[in-house]
C-alpha cells in the first residue's frame, strides 16, 4: 500500500484538544481509542510499556500521556471538561491501567507497547507510535504487522492458514465483503492477519456469517478516528512547493485557493466544506485568545496569568511602541496560557506550538483590519505550507527538536501573513522558507517536564520571526534556499540532534532551576 498524501486537517492543523501536548495527549488518546474498539469498548485491564530509552519514559506524566491514554480507554474526548480527573474516572469504571518503563529496544521515541483485556477475558496486544501533532501509527497487532493511522474503517481478521492459502481465504472473505480499498496481509507460521481498509463504512451485517467460517480465529472492527478519511482513489494536484510554484506560473490562483483545492481532493469533499472547516477552527482559536486574555488558572503549572501584562506595559509606556507586534505577543501568550490551564486549543501544528501560528495570523489580521474570511484564507495558506513539511519531515519534537514544532509554526505563519497582505504564491512560499531557515537547529528542552518554558518564548519568537520573514519576502529579499530544500535540511539537522535535545531531559530542562521547579510541582501534586 502506497503512502497516502498528508491532510491539512489530519496532519497539520488540528486536533481540537486540551493541553499540554498533541504528541502525548491527543496521540495517546487516539491510540487508546483504537485499543478500546478492538475490545468492543469493554476494557477491564490495560498495561502500557514505554521504552527506557524513549522520550515517554521521562515525559509521559508531565506531558499528559497518561491522561490522554486513559481518556481514550474511557471513550472520553480530550476536550471533555472532566478529562483531568482521568485516574478517578478509570477507577470508578473499574478499569485497571498500569504504565511501566522497560528496556525492550523500541526504535521510535514515542513507542507504546500495550496489553489490553476485556471483562470476559478477551485480549489483544498492540504496538504503536505517536508521530507528532496527534497523528499515530498502529504498527503491530497480536504479533502481526499492520499499517493503521485511523483514517479508514478497518476490519482485522486473524485466520488459520493451515488448510487454506491466504489467497483462498481472501477470496472467501471477498464473497462476504468486497468493497474494501486495500487488503494488507501478514502471515506468521500457520496464521495470518488480513487488514481490510474501507473508505466507506462496511455493512456490519455481512460480518456475522463471515465469523462462522472455520478458518476465522478472530475478527475486529475499527472506526476511523481522524477528521479526514482516506480512500484508494485519493489524488492531489501537487506534493511539494516546487511543484506548486511551477503550477502557479500558469494558474493565477492565490495560495489559499491552492490549499482548498488540495484538501478538497485529499478528503474527497467540496471546496466550500474545506473553507468552512478552517473557519470553524479559526473560531476555536479566537475563543482561546479571549479565554486566555480573561485570565487562566491551573494547579500543575509553572507560569501564571501573564497575557494582560502587554496591555499594562503599553499603558505605562514601558514597551517598545509596536502595536501589531505587541498584539501578536499578547495573543500567543493567551493561547499558550489556555493550553497550560487545560483549556481547549487547536494543535497548529502541535499543542506545544499552538500559540505561534494562530496568535500571529489572527493578531496581524486584526491589526490590519482583515475580515474573518481573510484570516481564514491566511490560515489555509499556512496549512498548505504545513503539508510540505509533513511530507518531507515531521512535527514531532521527539524526533527532530523544536524546529519542527515552533519552527514549523513560524514558517506556516509567515506564509499566512504574506497571504493576508496580498503576497503571490511564490512570495508566500519564500516567506515560509526564510522563516524556517532562521530557526534550524532549535532544540526542545522543556523545563520541569512541562510544556511551558521555554515553549512560550519560542512560540513568541516564532511569531516575530514570521512577521519579519513575511516582510522580507514581500519586499523582495532573496530567500536563497527554496522551501523544499530548507525543509530537508531542517529535518536532517533535527535527526542529528542528541536525544536529550529532542523533548526529553536536556538543555534548560536539566538546569538547577528546572530541577527545583520540578521537585516543587511533584510535591504540590502529592498533597
Amino acid at each position: 500500500m502506497e503512502k497516502l498524501p498528508s491532510s491539512i486537517f489530519n496532519d497539520v492543523i488540528g486536533p481540537v484538544m486540551r493541553g499540554p501536548s498533541s504528541s502525548h495527549v491527543a496521540g495517546a488518546s487516539r491510540i487508546a481509542d483504537i485499543v478500546r474498539q478492538s475490545l468492543n469498548k469493554n476494557v477491564k485491564e490495560v498495561v502500557v510499556d514505554f521504552d527506557v530509552n524513549g522520550s515517554l519514559a521521562e515525559s509521559h506524566d508531565g506531558h499528559g500521556t497518561d491522561m490522554g491514554f486513559v481518556s481514550g480507554i474511557l471513550g472520553m474526548p480530550v476536550t471533555d471538561p472532566n478529562v483531568s480527573d482521568y485516574n478517578a474516572l478509570a477507577e470508578k469504571a473499574g478499569i485497571s491501567i498500569e504504565f511501566r518503563i522497560l528496556d525492550y529496544g523500541a526504535v521510535h521515541p514515542n513507542n507504546y507497547r500495550i496489553f489490553a483485556k476485556s471483562e470476559d477475558g478477551y485480549s489483544h496486544e498492540w504496538e504503536a507510535v505517536s508521530v507528532g501533532g496527534g497523528m499515530i501509527e498502529m504498527q503491530k497487532y497480536d504479533g502481526f504487522e499492520l499499517k493503521m493511522a485511523g483514517d479508514f474503517y478497518e476490519i482485522l481478521i486473524t485466520a488459520d492458514c493451515s488448510e487454506k492459502s491466504t489467497d483462498n481465504i481472501l477470496d472467501i472473505i471477498k464473497s462476504y465483503v468486497s468493497d474494501f480499498d486495500f487488503a494488507l496481509i501478514d502471515k506468521k507460521g500457520q496464521q495470518a492477519l488480513f487488514e481490510l481498509k474501507f473508505a466507506k463504512k462496511p455493512s456490519l451485517d455481512t460480518l456475522k456469517p463471515l465469523k462462522s467460517e472455520d478458518f476465522i480465529i478472530d475478527l475486529v472492527y475499527i472506526e476511523p478516528i481522524l477528521p479526514t478519511h482516506s480512500s484508494a482513489g485519493c489524488r492531489v494536484p501537487f506534493l511539494t512547493s516546487d511543484e506548486l510554484i511551477e503550477l502557479a506560473k500558469t494558474d493565477p490562483s492565490e495560495l489559499w485557493e491552492f490549499a482548498v483545492r488540495y484538501e478538497s481532493c485529499r478528503g474527497n469533499t467540496s471546496k466550500e466544506d474545506v473553507f468552512q472547516k478552517m473557519s470553524d477552527l479559526v473560531s476555536i482559536m479566537e475563543n482561546a485568545i479571549e479565554e486566555g486574555l480573561s485570565g487562566t488558572e491551573y494547579k500543575d503549572r509553572i507560569l501564571g496569568y501573564q497575557s494582560y501584562k502587554i496591555d499594562e506595559g503599553t499603558r505605562k509606556k514601558k514597551l517598545v511602541p509596536c502595536d501589531l507586534l505587541n498584539t501578536v505577543i499578547k495573543y500567543i501568550t493567551a493561547i499558550m496560557e489556555v493550553k497550560s490551564s487545560m483549556g481547549v486549543i487547536v494543535a497548529a501544528p502541535t499543542a506545544g506550538s499552538c500559540g505561534c501560528l494562530p496568535g500571529t495570523v489572527i493578531g496581524v489580521g486584526r491589526s490590519i483590519g482583515a475580515s474573518k474570511d481573510e484570516i481564514t484564507k491566511g490560515m489555509l495558506a499556512a496549512g498548505l505550507i504545513g503539508i510540505f513539511i509533513a511530507e518531507s519531515a515531521t512535527f514531532a519534537a521527539e524526533v527532530a527538536g523544536c524546529q519542527v514544532e515552533c519552527g514549523a509554526g513560524s514558517s506556516m505563519a509567515a506564509a499566512g501573513v504574506a497571504q493576508m497582505l496580498g503576497g503571490s504564491v511564490e512570495e508566500c512560499i519564500n516567506a515560509a522558507s526564510i522563516a524556517l531557515q532562521n530557526v534550524t537547529g532549535l532544540a526542545c528542552d522543556p523545563v520541569a517536564n512541562r510544556v511551558e518554558v521555554p515553549c512560550l518564548g519560542k512560540n513568541i519568537m516564532g511569531g516575530s520571526n514570521a512577521i519579519s520573514s513575511a516582510n522580507m519576502a514581500l519586499a523582495g529579499y532573496d530567500k536563497v534556499i527554496p522551501l523544499d530544500q530548507t525543509i530537508k535540511a531542517m529535518y536532517d539537522i533535527g535527526l542529528k540532534l542528541p536525544l536529550e535535545l529532542r523533548c526529553t531531559f536536556g538543555g534548560l530542562g536539566k538546569t538547577e532551576a528546572s530541577l527545583q521547579i520540578r521537585k516543587r510541582l511533584e510535591e504540590q501534586n502529592r498533597r
